[in-house]
């Protein structure tokens, strides 16, 4: 880029022109690999980068217990470029953390998902308008009558800014629920519970009962009803799709394991 000197001459420009894509490749690892591969290995399948083994950051080895998983993961170090960006890696990602600090402790993602209970999005309605209170019973009135029936927690709701307390034996048997999950698992319904708002919808995932689709959609309801009345603005849009991708990943890893 060129610029005028002091003299008014034409000289170098000591601004660069900022360019974000650059910028942020240059924080980036650079891709050492060539050939991607999921293999068995004891107790599953592992993931080779050309010869070695893909390791979490902790440099414990990821072993996957279903082919198809690790086939996912390997999947997102494929399809890297010229730098490999994390942000792309959401799979890998909870594997890595269900890995190197879930299976270490469930005691604080357990404990999250639970609190989330305590003030579920399913069980905080709006007092109105008529058409968001219509909406929101029509979606969340059936969620919370699967969960006293599928999994016998019964949650109760509230309207308006009033706080409701959850019988605290109902949330000490989630919390049995939740605690007996696997750490891949958990780990990935921590991310569809804290995306969500919402233990219920993370768990109706899990056991089958709303779809990916089906669970952020419930979940954005106030959102889309605002969307709906005044528009949607570019960042909320991206921001919103950002979510999507992260949930869509955590609802995958669940299929995936099943």
């Amino acid at each position: 880029m060129s610029g005028r000197g002091e003299n008014g001459g034409e000289g170098p420009s000591f601004v660069a022109e900022f360019d974000p894509a650059k910028e942020r490749e240059s924080r980036l690892s650079k891709r050492f690999y060539k050939t991607v591969q999921a293999q068995t290995a004891d107790d599953g399948y592992s993931i080779l980068l050309d010869d070695r083994d893909l390791k979490t950051p902790g440099r414990r080895l990821i072993v996957l217990p279903t082919e198809s998983l690790a086939d996912a993961i390997a999947g997102e170090w494929e399809a890297q470029t010229s730098h490999i960006d994390p942000s792309t890696m959401p799979r890998t990602r909870i594997a890595t953390t269900a890995i190197d600090r879930v299976a270490e402790d469930k005691g604080p993602a357990v404990s999250e998902i639970v609190s989330y209970a305590g003030t579920d999005l399913v069980c905080y309605r709006a007092d109105d308008p008529v058409e968001l209170v219509d909406r929101q019973a029509a979606a969340w009135d059936p969620l919370l009558e699967w969960i006293r029936v599928a999994l016998s927690v019964h949650l109760v709701s509230t309207s308006g800014i009033i706080h409701v307390d959850q019988d605290a034996a109902q949330i000490q048997h989630l919390d049995t629920i939740v605690s007996a999950l696997d750490p891949l698992t958990l780990t990935a319904l921590h991310t569809l519970v804290t995306i969500a708002g919402s233990t219920v919808v993370g768990l109706a995932i899990l056991h089958g009962r709303l779809t990916a689709r089906e669970g952020f959609d419930v979940s954005r309801i106030d959102e889309q009803f605002q969307i709906d009345q005044w528009g949607e603005d570019a960042e909320a849009a991206a921001r919103a799709k950002a979510y999507w991708e992260e949930f869509e990943a955590a609802a995958e890893v669940l299929t995936l394991l099943a």
